[in-house]
């Protein structure tokens, strides 16, 4: 689906074809035929196009017969139905830059994209390296969002996991640090095309459009480095939960042996007892108490010596 958009007196206006100073927003379902002609109408080489289809896509920019494409990494939910992936992954976004229009290319229905959309009749067409970098913002912010995000759940799990130590709820966390990986290659990969933006000035910025860039490397950065630490906190915490469950494990087999070899020496005692040859109680009456009261003294005599040593 391709929509097209314009700003008319500080509203944005969707119009039926590209115009000049336009904002094309290609979203799917997207078929190749829509592909070809946006190519051939708009002079566009259909490579440009078709890369956001690659899920995989590195950030990156190039220039091709005066087009200029920026490839850049944005988190959006994942919708996979398979209970193990992350909640979250990247997908890249294509922004291209015509002689007359902007093009955002979307494999995923996105929050960035929407969040420039919805602010779109604030910008000036004339501006179009700007608007290009307020998608590089709503892209930063939308990073920030999803962490703080993981971040509430990572704890809500956490809680979850002191109350009751389950399966699902360390599956979960596995969950939260899948995306995690995802958020921190994305943005490591982002800041690089950042800087790289920055020092060749492919978008030809003006010393205004350089500050404001610079304050996206920032924020860029430290959305990085949240990542960084909530991955390392994950990690840490399911590395403490595994020692505590292994932990908790041994203890229990600890205390089934004791209790294994206590209930042993009755057992013998009983055994010996109770075989059919001549034990000098055939005749006694006080024969089953006393095999009783010896099964006893041997149990609790060994139950206190464990107990001594502390081993239970």
């Amino acid at each position: 689906m391709i929509q097209y958009f314009k700003n008319v007196n500080h509203r944005t206006v969707e119009i039926d074809k590209p115009e000049e100073g336009a904002w094309v927003n290609v979203l799917p379902p997207l078929k190749q035929e829509e592909f070809t002609e946006l190519s051939e109408s708009l002079e566009i080489p259909i490579d440009f196009l078709t890369d956001s289809l690659d899920i995989d896509e590195r950030s990156r920019f190039e220039k091709e017969d005066n087009v200029k494409l920026i490839v850049i990494k944005t988190p959006t939910e994942n919708n996979s139905f398979n209970e193990s992936d992350a909640y979250y992954i990247t997908i890249p976004i294509c922004i291209i830059l015509t002689h007359n229009q902007i093009l955002t290319v979307n494999s995923f229905e996105n929050t960035a994209i929407k969040k420039f959309l919805n602010t779109f009749q604030n910008r000036n067409a004339d501006k179009r390296i700007m608007m290009v970098l307020k998608v590089f913002e709503k892209v930063v912010q939308n990073f920030m969002d999803h962490l703080k995000e993981i971040n509430q759940r990572r704890n809500v799990f956490e809680q979850k996991l002191y109350d009751s130590s389950k399966n699902e709820h360390l599956l979960e966390l596995m969950r939260i640090q899948k995306s995690l990986v995802y958020f921190v290659t994305a943005l490591r990969s982002n800041e690089l095309l950042f800087i790289k933006l920055e020092r060749s000035n492919f978008l030809g910025m003006n010393e205004e459009e350089k500050e404001f860039l610079n304050d996206l490397i920032v924020d860029n950065s430290q959305a990085l480095e949240m990542a960084n630490i909530y991955t390392n906190i994950l990690s840490s915490t399911l590395d403490a939960f595994a020692s505590i469950i292994a932990n908790n494990q041994n203890q229990v087999l600890k205390r089934l042996s004791v209790i294994t070899i206590v209930l042993t020496f009755p057992v013998l005692i009983a055994s010996i007892f109770g075989m059919n040859v001549k034990s000098g109680f055939e005749d006694s009456k006080y024969a089953f108490p006393i095999v009783v009261f010896l099964s006893l003294v041997i149990a609790l005599t060994v139950g206190w010596l464990f107990l001594r040593k502390k081993i239970i």
